[in-house]
């Protein structure tokens, strides 16, 4: 157990040599973390190769001293605050690590916006003028291309639409960094709305020799889902020092500025949004006990403690669960929780003695629980009594994201002299489309 004190205890000191790789310059922490400065950092892959080997390691050393918190139990009845107090300590530095590798994965996966073949000449106007007016507010270029019909995009509202490989490569940085859109389907749109039909009890069918005369079948009532998209912006600061540099890439500085704000506001109004001037998120919709479940609802399954797992068999809420789901969408399913939650589930064992929860098997892939990945979404609640905690379902068929087509950035030199303000707005929607393929863990009786 000295051994495992100090590879838990060593884990800490791993985070802060690579906290600069994550973070960049600023070391970027998650909620309530401080920012860590840290010396020049190896390589990416070396960095990412040592920081999954140190995940590993303290996940070894969490499951050695959770063993024995377990056999305490078991023969006293009762923990040994030490032994819990350790168990924490790692529990915590697992988490810090995996939020690490995470972020170290995430700068690797960012390209550079130049793609070859793709700056064609109407492309490579667009992005001239869309500099022009973004370092000295000068938007001729872009209204003259607007007069070519090539979509600069002027709106009613002032700004201008970003040139498409800054727009893809948004939605792109989005799709890695917000954890249920990278789980649901998106629809790209051009309207405001997009109205989806559906028939809650199906199509009838059935059987008929080849030659016999056909029956006419009943036709079920259809329904309509509809899926406004709302406004979502970002207003970044720049200088006109910064502005002027001809060495700064003004369209990769918008991207990076840009993605942060929006996937941290989206990632929360899917989860929990309440569909009042952003997208209803799938815990927003009404619940319902899953034995008693209805179309528009979503179904709960009980852990049969208020705000805990049940002191007996704690892991069988979570089997029930994904049993809850038809097997078309169970093969398809992934957990999403916080990763408050995800650190109680990592101490629960099956009948057999084996970790339900296991680490990722490279860096860069999800951990699984029950063989199903796990998706960290900081935006849903905490263990606490009847809090949803943990969902499960198919969310590329149970939710569906709508975006509009086009970012648009309006350039505004004269409310926060002497920074300039780059209003950059997107419109996004979303919604449940499959009240069947989504499941909630419900912490109560």
């Amino acid at each position: 157990m000295e051994e495992a004190m100090t590879a838990g205890e060593g884990m800490m000191e791993a985070v802060g040599k690579n906290a600069t790789a994550a973070g960049g310059a600023g070391g970027r922490r998650g909620k309530g973390g401080p920012a860590r400065l840290a010396p020049e950092v190896k390589a990416a892959p070396d960095t990412v190769t040592a920081a999954f080997a140190e995940f590993m390691t303290a996940f070894e050393a969490f499951k050695e001293a959770n063993d024995e918190r377990l056999g305490e139990i078991e023969e006293k009845l009762s923990s040994d605050v030490v032994t819990r107090d350790k168990v924490e300590r790692i529990n915590k530095a697992i988490d810090e690590q995996s939020r690490l590798l995470d972020e170290i994965v995430l700068k690797k996966r960012r390209p550079a916006l130049e793609r070859p073949g793709r700056d064609e000449a109407g492309l490579a106007e667009h992005k001239a003028a869309f500099e022009a007016y973004v370092r000295r507010g000068d938007d001729q270029a872009l209204r003259d291309l607007d007069e070519k019909a090539l979509s600069a995009g002027v709106s009613g509202d002032g700004g201008y639409l970003v040139p498409p490989q800054v727009d893809e490569e948004i939605g792109r940085r989005l799709r890695v960094i917000s954890p249920i859109r990278s789980l649901a389907t998106v629809r790209q749109v051009s309207g405001s709305v997009l109205k989806k039909p559906f028939a809650a009890s199906g199509f009838a069918s059935g059987w008929v020799a080849e030659t016999a005369a056909r029956t006419q079948t009943g036709t079920p009532e259809l329904s309509e889902l509809a899926f406004p998209t709302m406004e979502l912006y970002a207003m970044p600061a720049a200088t006109q020092a910064l502005l002027d540099d001809a060495a700064v890439d003004i369209e990769a500085w918008i991207a990076a500025e840009v993605d942060i704000a929006f996937a941290e506001q989206e990632g929360e109004a899917f989860v929990s949004g309440d569909g009042v001037l952003k997208p209803k998120g799938f815990l927003a919709y009404d619940q319902i006990d899953d034995a008693a479940w209805e179309w528009g609802k979503i179904g709960t399954v009980a852990t049969g403690a208020a705000g805990a797992f049940a002191a007996s068999g704690a892991s069988d809420v979570l089997i029930n669960v994904v049993y809850a789901l038809k097997a078309g969408h169970r093969q398809n399913g992934s957990f999403v929780m916080s990763r408050r939650t995800q650190g109680a589930v990592r101490k629960l064992k099956d009948a057999d003695g084996n970790y339900l929860w296991a680490p990722p098997a490279r860096a860069g892939d999800p951990a699984s629980l029950m063989g199903f990945p796990v998706a960290e979404s900081e935006d849903m609640p905490d263990i606490a009594a009847n809090a949803t905690a943990i969902a499960f379902g198919d969310f590329r068929a149970g939710y569906l994201v709508v975006d509009r087509v086009g970012v648009r950035v309006l350039r505004d030199p004269y409310s926060a002299k002497p920074y300039v303000l780059f209003y950059t707005t997107k419109r996004v929607g979303g919604g449940v489309q499959d009240f069947e393929a989504i499941k909630l863990v419900k912490f109560g009786v």
